[in-house]
């Protein structure tokens, strides 16, 4: 059995107009599975007022340590190693030049100073002060001193200017931050406090998000596909050791760091990309959300409206998970997924035969809070010659990953046993 803890994570508050997108990185981590504290400086204030943290987070928002609030007068100390993360967003260029010299002047910077847990910092701030050779230093002190630093997009600013200095998206800044907790709740052996690396000598190949057949240049079929299922995935992979490669369709979600990403957008460009990379994969999980149908005739200048009826003749996508599965190597395991609105189990039984899978993960997306575009997913996996199915309630994609992925690592230990006891026959 793996151990498994909640994830705490603290995000400090600072002056800025991004101060607002900070409310979305944190509910991001809630609906990772972390439990989140957050810290606020007197000008951040200004921008957001602490009751809405307060509401969100459900704990009290520190911004004075000696407040007559605040249930704690040494907080700095005990707030600060009591947490497995600290994260700063949006962060101003005063900020990092105190953080990077040492000064501890307001709640936050003290915090810094105390804090024994890993420190991410977002920057935000207008375009010249990012590029500006003292903020530059600094960012590079904080750097050297191990501090992960997320560097601003480039963008418009409030103030109109266009550049780098922009906050990061919150979906990215969420992204990293669970990288460096190790998924929203670190995996541990029984036997040591480190991350179980049971996948460490995979190869692993995932597709992720859905495809877009085009009609004419401006319109397209598709489906409401995310990504989200398939970047849990690899994230999860990577944490347990796998090298990991991904062929993504039309994604609306930051694919994890660390991760090579092909970009594809037919079900036919996702196809030649799998086929080229099959063979170097010793499993396989197709999660992306192929479209079933294309145009048979793709316009190639745009249909023009008009009162009668537009009639589209439509033709089968290739089916790329059945084509690997029916031609996989000795040693890969095919894994798929089947999205399905009724019969789900039985559906998903009938495709697990008919491509020759190993594993197939089956979830109703008609279930409202569940599937696509959805932060959670509730899933039942059947695996080959296991009459038994495994049924996952309702959780986080990131927590349904990693279940996903103990069965998988199930599955290839019971393969590699029984090729052993094959050899040892002959």
């Amino acid at each position: 059995m793996s151990e498994v803890r909640v994830k705490r994570v603290a995000i400090g508050v600072t002056g800025g107009i991004a101060a607002y997108k900070s409310i979305e990185v944190l509910r991001g981590l809630q609906q990772a599975g972390c439990e989140v504290r957050v810290a606020m400086t007197r000008h951040a204030c200004e921008f957001v007022r602490p009751l809405t943290f307060r509401a969100l987070s459900g704990a009290y928002v520190i911004v004075d340590d000696y407040s007559a609030e605040n249930p704690d007068p040494i907080a700095h100390i005990t707030f600060s190693q009591t947490i497995d993360l600290f994260v700063i967003a949006p962060a101003t260029a005063n900020t990092l030049a105190k953080l990077a010299n040492g000064v501890a002047d307001d709640f936050i910077t003290s915090t810094y100073l105390a804090c024994t847990a890993p420190i991410l910092i977002a920057p935000a701030m207008n375009s010249v002060m990012w590029s500006h050779p003292a903020t530059q230093r600094n960012v590079q002190k904080l750097r050297n001193d191990g501090v992960r630093i997320i560097e601003p997009d480039d963008g418009e600013m409030a103030c109109g200017t266009i550049g780098p200095g922009r906050l990061s998206h919150p979906e990215r800044i969420v992204s990293v931050a669970l990288e460096i907790l190790g998924e929203t709740r670190q995996r541990l052996s029984t036997s040591e406090s480190k991350p179980v690396q049971d996948l460490i000598d995979e190869r692993i190949l995932i597709t992720a998000g859905p495809t877009r057949e085009p009609i004419d240049p401006v319109r397209f079929i598709s489906n409401r596909s995310s990504g989200k299922m398939g970047f849990a995935l690899a994230r999860a992979a990577m944490q347990r050791g796998a090298q990991v490669r991904i062929v993504a369709g039309i994604t609306t979600v930051v694919p994890p760091s660390g991760a090579e990403v092909i970009e594809t957008t037919s079900a036919e460009d996702m196809r030649a990309a799998v086929i080229r990379e099959i063979d170097d994969a010793t499993i396989f999980i197709s999660a992306a959300a192929v479209a079933d149908y294309r145009a048979k005739h793709s316009s190639p200048k745009k249909l023009k409206k008009s009162e009668a009826e537009m009639i589209l003749e439509l033709e089968r996508t290739p089916d790329i998970l059945k084509q690997v599965g029916l031609n996989k190597k000795t040693g890969q395991l095919m894994v798929g997924f089947a999205a399905e609105t009724d019969d789900v189990k039985s559906n998903a039984q009938k495709k697990l035969s008919q491509k020759n899978l190993d594993m197939i993960v089956a979830n109703d997306v008609s279930r409202e809070g569940s599937g696509f575009e959805s932060d959670n997913n509730a899933v039942t996996i059947l695996v080959r010659d296991n009459p038994l199915s495994i049924d996952i309630p309702l959780s986080s994609k990131p927590e349904v990953a990693n279940r996903i992925l103990d069965e998988v690592v199930k599955l290839r230990r019971r393969t590699t046993s029984a090729m052993s006891a094959k050899h040892s026959k002959l």
